[in-house]
């Protein structure tokens, strides 16, 4: 059986590709390497994600499409999910399925930078809830995709500018 392998270079923990991220506001300023993607996968998704000392990697979300694991590298912070706040530490490994209830955000303690590393399915496409914000995005997370991010309060009738076809 041929190899699939399509890889041009080998991502690297060591060396990571940071994306950049022009517009991130203060209080969510983060660097992630979308590894995964540098590998060449296609149905799975994996970040390395670095968050400075109080900072959150990401609003408060929850996913309809992806699942998602995250483990935690180093430093330590706080995880919010529907259950409220914990504590998060060096080795610590958390599972979130999709739907409301695998709702999260993290953050990093005051005193060090976070590490941790997001892996995630990745399917054809994904709809992504951000309760405290009232957005929905949709995205799809392949090269030539997209993502979009709508307020919830814009939602219109399914119906609203359709006609019928010419008879």
């Amino acid at each position: 059986m041929p190899s699939r392998a399509r890889v041009s270079r080998v991502p690297s923990l060591s060396d990571p590709p940071f994306d950049d991220r022009p517009g991130v506001p203060e209080g969510f300023r983060s660097r992630r390497a979308a590894l995964g993607q540098a590998a060449g996968a296609e149905r799975l998704g994996m970040s390395l994600w670095e968050v400075p000392p109080g900072e959150a990697a990401y609003p408060y979300h929850y996913h309809l499409g992806d699942e998602e694991l995250l483990v935690v590298l180093e430093g330590s912070g706080r995880m919010r999910t529907p259950s409220g706040w914990r504590d998060v530490a060096e080795g610590d490994v958390f599972s979130f399925l999709p739907g409301e209830d695998g709702a999260h955000q993290l953050v990093a303690a005051e005193d060090a930078t976070l590490r941790f590393l997001a892996i995630s399915t990745s399917g054809s496409a994904d709809l992504t809830f951000y309760p405290d914000s009232g957005k929905l995005g949709a995205s799809i997370r392949r090269p030539g995709g997209f993502r979009e991010l709508y307020r919830r309060s814009d939602a219109v009738d399914y119906w609203l500018d359709e006609h019928p076809p010419p008879g």
